[in-house]
């Protein structure tokens, strides 16, 4: 975002600085030749030339200094030391772009568990034997006959690589180790006197006839065993999926009862969403005996049915601590937090207050996905991003969401153009199924310890902790890197249009340019990488949270700033000319100016006035240089300063090399000495800038930007109703594209094979850019499009595919197993 905002306002920079030193070149050369020529009727001569290269020279350097080729330097620097920060703050920035763009992001669609939570799963109520146990009870207050059997279906319905660790620190609290779901309730079974070690001993995970892993479409698993007296499936997930699987539950007297309908509803009103209510996670555990027929196991929904409820369980996933603070961090810096989760609507609810996302007194949305699908089709069931519009605004949560449901959320909020500047969209993933999500969002978060491979590929940040604080400490990184890259700005300008005026001005009035080219290229010097290292290095706090996002399209160079740049102009070039024409009358110097009307050779002469010219030219920038550190007016510039030992470390290194250059410099630098009388009215003139800069707080910035912009309508018309005409087609724009939605790009309309996740969008809508020429531009879009359509289909390929190879997996060793105790049977 920051790069495309100054790739516009350098090339007008630029054509400004060219024009500059065109006018200086041009004012010197006639000056010149008309005193020289026309008036004094000198013949041509050879001496004559070097007077014609002095003035090419100057007009370069004055070209190169008005030029701020240090800009992206700045950004760099400041990127560069942004990431490295960042590292420290569990923030792995794998593409650097991220990292301002997170700045300016007025969205975060963020994950529930691991990243708004601890992640550390517990049983905390109980439903068995028909008793809802809202205090989790002891082993001997179960009904005992119970306990083998939910034993049994909680160690052989999970991954055998969820397991409890003993803690290495005798006083820590073990370790949970694979799906913390599953960890919750393998803990379960370790407090009443289980032993899931000896369950698995005995049934091993290469003797499990069939598993029906989990997914987010069957929000459940199911495993198949083989018993002494025939095969038995447990099931275990979602509450509300299992129940409907469910035909009976076991009564107080551990015998299965009929489990109707209106029982069905009364569990789920009174159990379920009363544990969703309190933030649980609910876990409905089931089981079935298949007999000792052997069936058709892939036949899934003929086995997953008509099931036994054992009971069903409360688990809870304590907020974080640090998480209620960091959002409300977020809200006060204009940046909407959007809760994305697949627990029931009634936990999420519960969690999203919790954190502080709903409020009491707002005016939100809490939608299921099945809902959300609905309100945002049409009739024809395809995305109508019109009605999309009328729902993301408002929408904070989305429960019993789908990656699919994710990605339209996403992908709707980012080619939306309800708002005026944009939204700039950040998202949290750790999943496979949520890659496209990841790479369709601006700035995509993926999970450090809980995110697949193929997660963290498709972020743009990874989080080493998966904790939400975390990414309001990137959301401050990128602020600080936005607002440093326009403290340079402000302080560049404003040392590029003194230097810029004084040199036309000079060259028009007096044909001799007081800043030479060196000591022109020492101003470059400071001005440009010194300055970008001392301003790119400073630290963010937390007043860069007390206001809102940019967004996209808002110009990099605000009204307080534009005030700032003027404002220290006015005084610079005050200062410059006062002593260029009435310096001979209290600073006791010879007055070059006058000298050089009757004899212009003068000019290429060391002279004290030129000199001080130089000196407090250098010494008013390096003291707004100080004032550039703050942008929103603030009167303390000082505040803060030791916080950068970087800034004050070059500030007077640049001090010192301007005392040398000024003592030491002679005809090379082309300066003459200065007695400590000149010394101390250069640091009076240096000094004033931070005085001066008091004053232009106190000037309101509307009426100043109004005298400008009535300045520049008179000046340059012709650009002015430019501009005009540009806005007005950029206002027809959205409005075409908000009354007739189907003129946007469609996604499929571009890849013409159909793919579920091409992001076109991303590369032509998302941001604002200039239009490149056609054939190049359809060169790179082809080649982005391909790129990024390639990484698309690999990650649905690699979904589609990951539980085929796991069923067939288990196939291939149970059909091994037969056929080996088949053989052993024959022999």
């Amino acid at each position: 975002v920051i790069q495309m905002k100054l790739a516009r306002l350098v090339l007008y920079i630029s054509y400004i600085g060219v024009a500059a030193a065109v006018l200086t070149l041009i004012c010197l050369v006639l000056r010149f030749c008309i005193l020289t020529y026309v008036i004094k009727k000198e013949p041509f001569s050879g001496r004559h030339i070097s007077y014609f290269i002095s003035f090419i020279i100057q007009a370069i350097t004055v070209m190169v200094v008005a030029i701020p080729e240090g800009l992206f330097l700045a950004v760099t620097l400041a990127l560069a030391f942004a990431v490295r920060k960042m590292m420290t703050d569990n923030n792995l920035v794998r593409h650097l772009y991220a990292c301002e763009t997170m700045g300016n992001a007025s969205t975060i669609c963020s994950d529930k568990t691991g990243t708004l939570t601890t992640n550390r799963m517990t049983v905390v109520q109980s439903f068995i034997n028909g008793k809802h146990n809202e205090q989790l009870p002891e082993a001997k207050d179960i009904n005992q006959d119970v306990l083998p059997l939910l034993f049994e279906a909680v160690s052989v319905n999970s991954n055998f690589t969820s397991k409890i660790e003993k803690s290495k620190d005798d006083s820590g609290l073990p370790k949970q180790v694979g799906n913390k779901t599953e960890c919750a309730l393998l803990d379960l079974v370790l407090k009443w006197g289980g032993s899931y070690d000896d369950i698995r001993r005995n049934f091993p995970e290469n003797r499990l006839v069939k598993v029906y892993t989990f997914n987010s479409a069957r929000k459940m698993m199911s495993t198949i065993i083989q018993r002494d007296d025939g095969y038995r499936l447990y099931t275990k997930g979602a509450s509300e999926m299992v129940l409907t699987k469910c035909k009976s539950i076991l009564d107080e007297n551990n015998q299965p009862k009929e489990l109707d309908d209106h029982e069905k509803e009364r569990l789920t009103h009174e159990v379920i969403e009363k544990m969703a209510n309190d933030g649980l996670r609910t876990i409905c555990i089931s089981y079935k005996d298949l007999g000792k027929e052997q069936l058709d196991w892939n036949d899934e929904e003929k086995i997953i049915n008509d099931l036994t409820c054992i009971g069903i369980v409360g688990i809870e996933d304590p907020v974080r601590k640090e998480v209620p603070e960091a959002i409300q961090k977020c809200q006060r810096a204009g940046v909407v937090v959007r809760m994305v989760t697949g627990d029931n609507i009634m936990t999420a609810r519960s969690i999203a207050t919790k954190c502080g996302i709903l409020k009491p007194d707002d005016d939100f949305l809490v939608l299921e996905g099945k809902e959300f699908n609905k309100r945002i089709r049409d009739e024809s069931g395809k995305i109508s991003q019109k009605k999309l519009d009328e729902v993301w605004p408002k929408l904070r949560v989305l429960a019993r969401s789908s990656p699919q449901d994710k990605y339209n959320l996403v992908n709707g909020i980012v080619e939306s153009h309800v708002s005026e500047n944009r939204e700039i969209v950040a998202v949290t993933g750790d999943g496979t199924n949520d890659g496209p999500a990841l790479k369709r969002a601006d700035v995509g978060f993926a999970m450090g310890i809980q995110g697949t491979d193929v997660a963290r590929e498709a972020s743009d940040i990874v989080l080493v902790d998966d904790n939400f604080s975390s990414i309001v400490k990137a959301l401050m990184w990128g602020r600080n890197v936005y607002d440093c890259i326009a403290k340079f700005l402000q302080f560049q300008l404003t040392a590029n249009l003194s230097a810029g005026v004084i040199s036309v001005v000079s060259a028009a009035a007096i044909s001799v340019v007081p800043l030479r080219a060196l000591q022109m290229l020492w101003v470059n010097l400071v001005m440009d990488t010194l300055a970008s290292l001392a301003l790119a290095t400073e630290l963010p706090s937390d007043e860069l949270l007390n206001r809102k996002p940019y967004g996209r399209t808002k110009s990099m160079i605000s009204p307080l700033m534009i005030r700032n740049i003027v404002g220290q102009s006015v005084y610079q070039l005050t200062v410059m000319f006062i002593i260029l024409y009435a310096g001979h009358l209290f600073l006791d110097v010879e007055s070059t100016v006058q000298a050089i009307q009757t004899d212009p050779h003068v000019g290429r002469q060391l002279s004290e006035q030129f000199t001080l010219v130089f000196n407090a030219f250098v010494l008013m920038t390096l003291f707004n240089e100080i004032n550039a550190r703050k942008l929103h007016g603030e009167r303390n510039v000082f505040k803060g300063i030791l916080r950068n030992p970087f800034f004050y470390a070059i500030w007077l290194i640049c001090f010192c090399g301007q005392v040398l250059i000024i003592t030491f410099g002679g005809h090379v630098m082309s300066c003459a000495k200065l007695n400590l009388f000149h010394w101390a009215w250069s640091l009076i003139f240096g000094f004033g800038s931070l005085i001066w800069q008091q004053v232009l707080i106190c000037i309101p910035v509307g009426p100043f930007i109004k005298c400008l912009s009535a300045i520049y309508r008179i000046c340059c018309p012709c650009c002015y109703k430019r501009d005009l005409e540009k806005r007005a087609a950029e206002i027809e724009r959205r409005k075409s594209l908000a009354v007739d939605p189907s003129r946007r790009i469609s996604r499929k309309s571009v890849g013409g094979d159909g793919m579920e996740y091409s992001t076109i969008m991303q590369l032509t809508n998302a941001t604002v850019v200039a239009e490149p020429p056609p054939v190049f531009a359809r060169y790179m879009l082809r080649k982005s499009v391909d790129r990024l359509n390639t990484e698309f289909r690999v990650i649905s390929e690699f979904r589609s595919r990951l539980e085929e190879i796991k069923d067939k997996k288990y196939e291939e060793v149970y059909e091994t197993k037969r056929n080996s105790r088949g053989n052993i049977l024959d022999e």
